[in-house]
Order: structure tokens, then sequence, then C-alpha cells
């Protein structure tokens, strides 16, 4: 690779050299061993390839435990009907303006039912990181907020769709990164400065939620603004599957912006900005100074439909018992398997494996029949590799325990019996 020479001061933010240079090992390997670019068919919840890698060949049939459709309403009939019925309705796929020039009823529509569902002013977005593209300089340059432009916190293990963004803010205020979940570290900052801004997932990608309750005490304490990406936990968790945030934090206030996607346990397209307490004013500025939220790169009407469809089902006991299925699938694979986010109701499991083994690793549980993603720098830190593992409500219990028994077979530590207290 030709050395580049910086024209200013670098790698503040991001390195792509680093990034890039160590990670597309790992790319490179994953897909010789035909674990990345896999092209397949769904048919009753069974993946067939149909492009096959030398190893396996075509028609390799298999199941995904790498999917985040936690509750599977992706393939629901109603959320396919309520797409086409949206598209019967308005007439057109797409109807491409920006929203703030001339928009047709059909997100509004969206918006209202999503309002509705949440308790709070919902925006509609293209994608979750279309939204925080759209949001966080706007925090950082405090026209979203009290006026005062922040210090932005980013979360050392902030998702990358808003770590990016670290370089567009400081070039609106002062960015510094904490340590993960550090509430000391934030709490120091709160007694600096004026205002402070704390960017973080409220439900990690890699498994685990935010100290919701203790950020709110900061909240309270110093006014502090949490930027929330709570995708991971929309509809999964809590009543009417409002996420982990907005179940938890008592402070639902202009304090508290809480970014979700349609795509994962939702199981449509698109994302959901959820505010409380804003403005119409405010609003407007995000309408219109929002960047892409703005662009005519709205949802289309298909996906506008298939949403409304999904709060439907929100609104029904069929959402507790999706749940409760999830649930009972995480319960049981963390009696087999041992990780460190067994116990809680995340339906995400990190299978610790060493860098050196984890390919081979994931390309033995293809080979028996599951996919599993393996994840390794510069998704999690270096030496820290592991195959994620992805629950949903619709996998059988065979199939948990078929896996769970594959991965102990390529170095998974099983889980410690459930004691006599422990099993009642």
């Amino acid at each position: 690779m030709t050395e580049r020479k910086a024209i200013t001061p670098a790698h503040r933010y991001r390195n792509n050299d680093k990034l890039i240079g160590i990670g597309n090992e790992f790319w490179d390997m994953s897909e010789r061993n035909g674990l990345a670019g896999i092209v397949a068919d769904l048919d009753g919840g069974v993946l067939r390839t149909t492009e096959g890698h030398e190893f396996i060949g075509e028609g390799h049939e298999f199941v995904n435990f790498s999917c985040c459709s936690y509750l599977d309403l992706d393939s629901h009939p109603k959320v396919i009907e309520g797409g086409i019925d949206a598209m019967r309705r308005y007439g057109v796929l797409d109807h491409c303006i920006a929203r703030s020039r001339v928009q047709i009823p059909a997100m509004l529509e969206l918006e209202t039912s999503l309002g509705e569902l949440f308790g709070a002013h919902v925006v509609c977005s293209i994608a979750a990181s279309t939204a925080t593209f759209g949001l966080l300089p706007l925090i950082a340059s405090g026209h979203l907020g009290n006026g005062t432009r922040p210090l932005m916190i980013f979360d050392k293990n902030a998702h990358v769709s808003m770590a990016n963004l670290k370089p567009v803010c400081a070039d609106e205020t002062e960015v510094v990164t904490s340590p993960h979940h550090d509430l000391d570290f934030i709490e120091d900052a709160c007694k600096k400065y004026a205002r402070v801004a704390y960017v973080c997932d409220g439900s990690d990608s890699l498994g685990g939620y935010a100290p919701v309750k203790e950020l709110a005490e900061l909240q309270d304490k110093y006014g502090l603004l949490v930027y929330y990406d709570d995708s991971h936990s929309l509809s999964a968790y809590g009543e009417r599957g409002i996420g982990y945030v907005r179940s938890h934090s008592p402070v639902l206030d202009e304090r508290t912006i809480v970014v979700v996607t349609l795509n994962k346990a939702f199981g449509t397209s698109g994302a959901a900005i959820v505010l409380d307490g804003y403005s119409k004013e405010t609003l407007r500025v995000i309408e219109r100074f929002g960047g892409a939220l703005n662009y005519s790169q709205l949802l289309n009407t298909a996906a506008v439909g298939a949403g409304l469809a999904s709060a439907e089902i929100h609104r029904t006991a069929e959402l507790t018992t999706l749940q409760n299925r999830l649930y009972a699938n995480i319960a049981l694979f963390d009696s087999l398997v041992e990780t460190e986010q067994a116990g809680s109701t995340y339906p995400i499991r990190l299978v610790p494996m060493s860098d050196s083994t984890v390919i081979e690793a994931g390309r033995r549980v293809f080979e028996a029949g599951f996919y599993v993603s393996p994840v390794f720098f510069p998704i999690v830190a270096r030496g820290t590799a592991g195959l994620r593992v992805m629950l949903r409500a619709g996998q059988t219990e065979e199939q948990v325990r078929a896996l769970c028994a594959v991965l102990a077979e390529v170095g998974a530590r099983q889980a410690a019996p459930l004691g006599p207290e422990a099993a009642r």
C-alpha cells in the first residue's frame, strides 16, 4: 500500500489505515472460509445457499443465528400484507421530494401511529444512521438542547454510526471519548462544563444495556443530555415493545433523545426518532437542517405500510407471546453455553474465541448447519474475538440445543448446571 502523507493533522477521531489494514485480513479470511458474502433463499425459517462456496457447495441448508429480527416479524403475514395494502392505497412507491417541501400523508400516518405507541413525538427516517447524521451536529451546535454548545462525550463502544460523527461534531464543539459507560468520567465532565451531551447505545450491538437509571441521576443533577441508540431492544423489550431506555429512564423529556431502527425486532424498515418535550419550532429545525432527514430519501410507501401493520401487532397480546418465546430461547441458550451476557433478556450472546480460532470455529458451525457471525477487530477490541449469536422467537428448542452442542465442540464453555435453588 502506498504511503499517504496527511495534509492536515489526522487520526484525532478515526484511523482508516489501522481500521482497514487489520480488519480486512479477518474479512478476507471470513470470505475465503464461506462466512461472508453468502447468498441464500429463505424457506420456512431455514436458509439454503444459492451461491455456494467450494468447501460446501450450493444447496447447503442452515439456520441463521445471526439475524436481528428477534421476533421474526419481518416475515409476519400481516406485515407483508401491510406493505402491499399501503402501495394500493397511496398508488405510489416513493414520492421523491424533500418532506419540507411536499409530502404525501403516508409517513405522517406512520409517525402518528408510532407516536401513540411510544407516548412521544416521532420523526421517521430512512435509517437510524441517517437520523444520527442529522441530529448529532444539531446537538453539538446547541440547536437541539438548551442553546448551549455542549462538551460531546462519545462512549468508546458507541456504534460506528454514531462514532463516525465525531469529526463533524468537532467542527461545532469540543468532542471527547469516554471509557465504556464510565459514570465517573461523565460526572467529572458535568462538573467542569456548563453543558454535556453523552452519546451511547441504549442496547449494545455486542450485548448488554446502558446504565439508564444511573445516567438519569446525572441528568437530574447536572442537566446532562443523553443520546441513545436503542435499536437492539425496540420491540424485543418492554410493554408494547417500547424498548429498554423508555422502559427504565425516569427522564423522558428534552434531556433524553432516543433513536431506534425499525429494521430489527420491529420487522420492517427505516427508523424512528423519539422526542419528548420539544417545541414545534425545534422540530422544524430538525426537519429543515437535519441533512438527509429532509432530503428525498424518505421511507417508501411499502415500508410505511409494513410499519403500520407491525405497530398494530405491538398493541396486541401477540407481541407479549413473541417476546416470551424469545426470552425462553435466551434462557435455554444460557443454560447450555457460558457467556458474559448470561442472565439478561438481551438477545445477543458473544461466545469468546481467540483471533486465531474464531474463523475456523465459525466455519465448523456453518458446516454443521448453523450460521453465527465471527466478530473481530474493528467490530470488537483486538484480542476479544468471538462468535456472535442472535436468538429469535421463531427458533425451535431443538435448533437452540443443536447449536449449543456444536458451539461446545468448537471451544465454547458449557454453562454450569443450575443449583437446586436456581432451578426452582
